[in-house]
């Protein structure tokens, strides 16, 4: 059945019941093969092989229900959380309220989920060994009491302890907008501190370490972060979270508090993109994300410098193959570039 069909009934329900319904959908469909990587769209990042670039962002999937089926929609990888070392409830319903006359979406989650020993033991059952089968990364947070009582640190440690074995690679989300203190993680002298410790965690062979950060950065903050990455080995940089800006939004609920996503995103997360090309170059891999919602959008990002994209808001509006989709017009604008590999054209207007 289209999703054109079907979306009205699931806009007639509230934003999170409906999100909720179309994971409790996909954890009923079968588990299939992978498809074979594609010669154009295959690349290598961060030492893990990438069969296409368009991953699911963290946030669709975060307690690890169905990240190992996304594939079967066209996705090259997939994110799951944020999760945090213990279980918590997040903030008051509602918290997810769709733009639909901007395409865009506002959530104030904060963080709910399960905790990690329980996603723990639920991937466990269907993880394969980490290398092969789908690309699986975990996001991983603190607690939010953790974080007002100045114990976000020994969080994020601890998520690295669980949470490794488990992942091909592991982000440490510093951005999101609805756990406070978070984002003052992103100042040096605290990053330093962050870095340090997660990386001191690491056993030798562990998964890569990805940084997410926010869109919303002075020039100064930009410099810092990249810097901080580099001296503590920091394998690559998703760019970025949801803003807490409001651009002029048309929709009734664009001033509820929380992070916006979606189309208005698009030219803000672009430009710190590029911002962290400018400064970073080709020694440490961009992921770009953040109002993705077409293939020119996503070949734009990868363009600008991101070896990957990742998306997520734009499948309440375009269903859930726009990665199939977006992954074909891709190939196309290619052989239109005369271009042979993804790879090849990373950068390039940098």
């Amino acid at each position: 059945m289209s999703y054109r069909l079907i979306r009205p009934l699931l806009f007639a329900l509230d934003a999170e019941r409906a999100h909720n319904l179309s994971i409790a959908a996909l954890r009923m469909l079968p588990v299939a093969a992978p498809a074979a990587p594609d010669p154009m769209l295959e690349s290598r990042v961060a030492g893990l092989h990438f069969p296409n670039p368009v991953g699911l962002a963290a946030g669709y999937d975060k307690e690890g229900r169905v990240a190992h089926k996304m594939h079967a929609l066209g996705f090259g990888f997939a994110e799951l959380g944020t999760l945090t070392p213990l279980a918590q409830p997040g903030n008051p319903v509602p918290r997810l309220f769709r733009l639909v006359e901007d395409a865009a979406v506002i959530n104030r989650f904060g963080f709910n989920n399960g905790g990690q020993g329980a996603a723990a033991d639920r991937i466990a059952r269907y993880r394969r060994p980490v290398g092969q089968g789908p690309v699986i990364g975990i996001n991983i947070g603190a607690n939010k009491d953790a974080t007002a009582a100045g114990r976000g640190i020994a969080d994020y440690v601890t998520g690295v302890q669980v949470m490794a074995p488990l992942a091909d690679y592991l982000t440490v989300n510093i951005s999101s907008p609805n756990t406070p203190g978070l984002r003052a993680l992103q100042g040096r002298a605290a990053l330093d501190d962050l870095l340090g410790a997660v990386m001191a965690a690491r056993v030798p062979g562990g998964p890569p370490i990805f940084l997410k950060v926010a869109p919303d950065l002075e020039p100064a903050d930009v410099d810092d972060i990249a810097a901080a990455c580099i001296d503590h080995g920091i394998d690559a940089l998703i760019v970025s979270n949801t803003t807490i800006t409001r651009p002029a939004l048309r929709s009734v609920h664009g001033g509820e508090a929380g992070g916006l996503s979606g189309a208005p995103l698009t030219d803000l997360s672009l430009a710190r993109l590029r911002d962290f090309r400018r400064l970073l170059g080709a020694r440490l891999p961009l992921i770009g994300v953040g109002g993705i919602g077409n293939a020119e959008q996503a070949y734009a990002r990868i363009r600008a410098g991101a070896s990957l994209v990742q998306l997520y808001s734009a499948l309440v509006y375009e269903g859930p193959y726009l990665a199939k989709r977006i992954n074909a017009a891709l190939k196309a604008l290619m052989n239109r570039d005369g271009v042979r590999n993804v790879a090849d054209i990373v950068g390039v207007d940098a």
